[in-house]
């Protein structure tokens, strides 16, 4: 926010006075608050970001509405879909705008991809692959191992950003279905940790997603993920780094960008935007629904199935 050139002045607030101040302190904000409530009072403040735990997300979201303010809501915004027509009601009372904070639907990575498939550059989209492994387990008292705190497991708390990816690139996915590896709650990070989900999209291409945060990966992150189409291949580093892309021609290598690598000032610039000229955010309440829905359909098909009838 402060490479923003000054379009926001920061404040923060805290259960906590002291770590209040001491942010406050760090980044140069213009004032501490000791509370949430004392924040929200204050006329001055014109938006709020909700960067808590997901399970306090509504209420703070709600609170802040109630008072007038924007907001800006972490992603995963809400535990569940009736959260989100809450929050709808309410921005559309209060008048104000709400971002659901997606910054992967900002980075140059994926405005790059969107790009080069609106362009037709691999010609129609046969099947999409996106790969997010690295082993990155959590300490035994971080927030996230409580399902509870965190609104669900590990894919849902952090998996749901590659989900928005796979679903924002242009072909609109319309069914999916989850697969999840026998978990183990071995060490202090006692979280549900691998997904696989499968997925079609609109337009008949098909895909799948591999995520986890439990399995080893090259350079503790380094993943590649591919875009094949009919007429050539995308494939890129799945942290944005890069893209090849594979057609006719010599294949191309392209760097999506590093100085807004993972998309948080493009969020923020689409904040004031949306602020400033009272028209609709990218990554509004609704395009959020969107993702909770698909999110609603992963958890759904994992549901223990009845027997299986053989044919003999």
């Amino acid at each position: 926010m402060r490479a923003l050139g000054g379009i926001f002045e920061s404040s923060y607030a805290s259960r906590d006075a002291a770590r209040a101040a001491a942010f406050c302190a760090r980044y140069g904000g213009a004032c501490s608050y000791a509370g949430y409530e004392a924040a929200l009072a204050d006329p001055n403040v014109d938006a709020v970001v909700v960067a808590v735990p997901p399970y306090l997300h509504l209420d703070l979201t709600l609170k802040a509405l109630a008072a007038g303010k924007h907001v800006l809501v972490e992603k995963p915004a809400f535990p569940a879909m009736e959260g989100y027509r809450t929050a709808l009601e309410a921005r559309n009372r209060a008048g104000r705008v709400v971002v659901v904070g997606e910054n992967d639907h900002y980075k140059p990575l994926a405005v790059r991809l969107r790009q080069l498939l609106a362009d037709g550059v691999v010609g129609d989209l046969v099947f999409a692959h996106f790969a997010t492994i690295a082993r990155r387990l959590k300490t035994a008292d971080d927030w996230r191992n409580d399902e509870v705190l965190a609104g669900g497991d590990a894919f849902f708390e952090e998996g749901i950003h590659w989900l928005h990816i796979a679903g924002s690139l242009g072909p609109r996915i319309v069914r999916v279905h989850g697969y999840r590896p026998t978990p183990s709650r071995e060490g202090p990070d006692r979280r549900v940790k691998s997904m696989m989900v499968a997925f079609e999209y609109d337009t008949g291409a098909v895909g799948s997603l591999y995520y986890s945060r439990e399995v080893p990966s090259l350079l503790r992150g380094l993943r590649v993920s591919k875009l094949f189409g009919r007429k050539g291949v995308i494939s890129f580093e799945s942290n944005g780094a890069m893209i090849v892309v594979r057609g006719r021609g010599v294949p191309r290598v392209l760097f999506p960008g590093f100085r807004d690598i993972r998309g948080y000032r493009a969020m923020y610039r689409d904040f004031h935007r949306a602020i400033t000229t009272g028209s609709a955010p990218e990554m509004s309440l609704e395009r959020a629904m969107d993702d909770q829905q698909l999110m609603d359909q992963i958890y759904a098909s994992l549901a223990p199935a009845g027997p299986m009838a053989v044919a003999r």
